[in-house]
């Protein structure tokens, strides 16, 4: 195991372009479809809701 260093590291300028540089931007609104039907449970659920409606053996 290393003990730290005596003489720390300074602080180094990025290259360019190595930083993230993002600017945000409004998209929008996005509003729920009250009509549209709810989406498909996944695998996983649906095998979960089949174990509880089976009846179990002992």
């Amino acid at each position: 195991m290393t003990a730290p260093s005596s003489a720390p590291r300074g602080e180094h300028t990025p290259r360019p372009g190595a930083r993230w540089e993002t600017e945000l931007q409004w998209t929008g609104e996005q509003l729920a479809d009250d009509i549209a039907p709810a989406p498909r449970p996944n695998r996983a659920t649906r095998r979960a809701a089949a174990r509880r409606t089976k009846p179990r053996t002992a």
